[in-house]
């Protein structure tokens, strides 16, 4: 007989998953097979893996044992959500079906513990970084993704990493502040979608946060990153909110 299956919701993001990294790899897919099988759901608010080219990528060795896993996961019972992040948007519905995951909009409204909770990657929060906020705006645009996935695998492979390693360039000469979340657009999508809390990753800089909206107190949940040594989750459950290594 399984263990029994406790009422809670786990949430993550920021695994950026590669070959390059096999140890974080494998504390991903020990925390898949351990901790995540008792939970009711397991959330990923985007940037599973380092980066994603297409979903006709599904072949590639690592590729396949991580989507395997999920898959497994799936079959155990626990319900996966996936929401793209800035490093895996073209994630589609191949990838979902391969993987037994359902994909979610970003943002999205969801019941957590009788709470409405705002959902989302996070990098749309983070308005001062002017310059970014213009790419993603970009490539979120369905007639440039379709642009781009119409290109070679190895094409878009060779892009993609050129993207990064401009991407990393430019986060070393940047302040710090600007790559975080802006409160007010924080208090704004808390109001605009009527929610009482968020939960998103993409900083990187895990941590609860508190802001005032309409008078009320709402918790804002930041995800931390995934590496070797550290990785975990928040947890949802009847004991409250908390992360968990």
């Amino acid at each position: 007989m399984s263990a029994p299956r406790d009422p809670s919701a786990l949430f993550i993001s920021d695994l950026h998953l590669s070959p390059h990294a096999p140890a974080t790899a494998e504390r991903f897919l020990a925390f898949l097979a351990g901790p995540a099988r008792t939970a009711n759901s397991l959330t990923i608010l985007g940037d599973l893996f380092d980066y994603w080219a297409g979903d006709d990528d599904l072949n590639d060795p690592f590729n396949a044992r991580i989507v395997a896993a999920l898959h497994e996961l799936s079959d155990s019972g626990v319900e996966l959500f996936f929401m793209a992040g800035n490093r895996d948007f073209l994630v589609g519905a191949d990838f979902a079906a391969a993987a037994g995951i359902h994909l979610l909009p970003d943002p999205v409204v969801r019941d957590i513990g009788g709470v409405p909770t705002l959902l989302t990657h996070g990098d749309a929060l983070c308005t001062d970084d002017a310059d970014y906020q213009r790419f993603r705006t970009q490539v979120r645009d369905p007639v440039w993704r379709t642009m781009f996935l119409a290109r070679p695998l190895a094409a878009r492979r060779r892009e993609i990493e050129a993207l990064r390693a401009r991407s990393e360039t430019e986060k070393r000469i940047k302040a710090a502040a600007i790559m975080d979340v802006n409160a007010k657009a924080v208090v704004t999508a808390l109001t605009t979608h009527g929610a009482h809390a968020m939960i998103h990753g993409h900083t990187h800089r895990q941590g609860r946060h508190e802001h005032l909206v309409g008078g009320m107190p709402c918790p804002r949940w930041v995800l931390g990153d995934w590496h070797a040594d550290r990785g975990g989750a928040l947890a949802c459950d009847v004991a409250g909110w908390r992360f968990i290594d």
